[in-house]
């Protein structure tokens, strides 16, 4: 097994909580399948999509912010330990930013969605970072 085959067995064997930039509460929608898979799996998924907040996506409250996510984890005693973002590869940098100012364990990027500025700052940071992978391909291949 490779160094990042084994950093992924880590986060995802270490990581309890996650928080869904850009979850859909569309089914049909990756962000939605994946976030649903995951949570079939142990973790406990915090949405954060500015378009939902203030309903329920997958019967979990749904927030504006990673900021406003984190408080309110953190509130109930909790951490977000991983950010997975479904943006755009150019629209993800703000949320690995914030991701390094809530103090998360890893930044993952999904699938396609590449931004080497952005993981060198999370990396900087002391953060995990994953890119252009799938949290769910990835979780399936370890099983």
């Amino acid at each position: 097994m490779d160094q990042e085959q084994q950093t992924i067995q880590r986060i995802l064997t270490e990581s309890r909580t996650i928080a869904v930039v850009g979850l859909s509460r569309r089914d049909d929608r990756p962000s939605h399948e994946v976030a649903q898979y995951l949570q079939s799996h142990g973790y406990r998924i915090v949405p954060v999509n500015p378009s939902y907040a203030g309903t329920r996506i997958l019967g979990e409250p749904c927030y504006a912010t990673l900021g406003d996510a984190a408080r309110a984890v953190k509130q109930e005693g909790g951490r977000i330990d991983v950010v997975d973002c479904f943006r755009k590869s150019e629209e993800v940098g703000a949320a690995v930013d914030d991701a390094i100012t809530i103090g998360a364990r890893t930044v993952w990027m999904q699938l396609g969605v590449i931004d080497e500025a952005a993981a060198a700052r999370a990396e900087k940071a002391g953060l995990d970072v994953v890119m252009d992978k799938c949290i769910k391909i990835e979780h399936m291949q370890l099983r």
